[in-house]
């Protein structure tokens, strides 16, 4: 079916501006008014592949003489290109609606060591709404690991679209990176209360998982007795090795895929007939045979501080687990 018919005017001039390449199309682009530059970048990112004879149809409106087409293109990722060729940062914030540039120092650290420590939760909601290119940006200057985790809080059709322009993506201007680098770092700033109160019960949270569970059952229980706010946000973070039991076989398994059988073997070492049968249930045949021999073997470098850190570890996997959404902990299904 033709698109011809179906394009704007400004479509069609968008599409004719990516056909001419970054150099010609980065000259004409000054001589637009502001208005009409908007008008493209919006055109611009409603188009996706027009085939060549479409092209040579919309060009033929233009000009009696076509000689060479651009062929297949994904234009909205082609305007991304020539606008951060072109323009002057003041020109690109401006135009995506970004209000005035930030005036802060270009000697202002990366903020991209700062999200990455973000929960993945957190940094998901942060970008939010925005154009799946711009995540594709700050995903591609991010660590590989926060990157995933994030990701992973989006819908499907958004991760293969951020990831399919993480492919196409080459080296980002740094006058754009700066641009989204200012525009995150204000953002962040506005939500310092969200990000106080976060901060406040991941501390909780992570001081209790380090106490024995007794003590941590006794002291939650005392939280919550005494009214104090936000610790529901706190059980949701709790976690300890001896609340495998409480987990379904499939978040087990999802679990002690990928640990290693001498870090499980060394927390199973004292542990309770059902909580070793809810461990060893989950694994396969060979590694649980491996591990049942093991445990009949007296082990002189099992102390009980050794097997308290590789429970803390294997607690600690699944507390990170349950941040990307791959299980669900105790407190949060009793919670749903």
């Amino acid at each position: 079916m033709s698109l011809e018919g179906k394009l704007t005017k400004a479509q069609k001039a968008a599409a004719i501006m990516v056909a001419m390449g970054k150099p010609s199309a980065g000259r004409l682009l000054r001589f637009f008014k502001h208005e009409e530059l908007k008008s493209l970048i919006d055109a611009a990112r409603m188009l996706r592949t027009i085939p060549q004879s479409e092209l040579e149809n919309i060009v033929a409106e233009f000009e009696e003489e076509f000689t060479e087409g651009a062929g297949l293109l994904d234009s909205g990722d082609q305007m991304d290109t020539i606008l951060n060729e072109s323009l002057s940062p003041e020109e690109i914030s401006a135009l995506m609606g970004w209000g005035k540039p930030s005036l802060m120092s270009d000697e202002a650290p990366p903020i991209w060591p700062e999200l990455g420590e973000l929960p993945a939760a957190r940094l998901g909601a942060l970008l939010a709404g925005e154009h799946p290119q711009t995540i594709a940006m700050v995903f591609s200057s991010l660590e590989s690991q926060p990157a995933a985790n994030a990701l992973l809080t989006f819908e499907k059709p958004m991760r293969r679209e951020v990831l399919r322009r993480m492919l196409s993506m080459t080296t980002v201007q740094p006058a754009a990176k700066q641009l989204v680098d200012n525009q995150l770092r204000a953002r962040l700033a506005s939500d310092t209360g969200g990000k106080d109160a976060s901060a406040g019960q991941t501390r909780v949270a992570s001081l209790l998982n380090e106490l024995d569970k007794p003590i941590l059952d006794e002291l939650v229980s005392e939280l919550e007795e005494s009214g104090v706010e936000g610790i529901e946000a706190v059980k949701a973070r709790l976690f300890t090795f001896e609340d495998i039991v409480m987990l379904d076989q499939k978040a087990r398994v999802t679990l002690f895929d990928g640990l290693s059988t001498e870090l499980v073997t060394l927390a199973l070492r004292g542990a309770s007939r059902d909580l070793a049968e809810a461990v060893l249930s989950s694994i396969g045949a060979r590694s649980r045979r491996m591990i049942e021999s093991e445990l009949t073997i007296e082990s002189d470098a099992a102390t009980a501080a050794e097997i308290a850190k590789a429970r803390k570890r294997i607690a600690a996997t699944a507390i990170g687990l349950a941040a990307t959404g791959a299980l669900e902990l105790p407190s949060m299904q009793s919670a749903a």
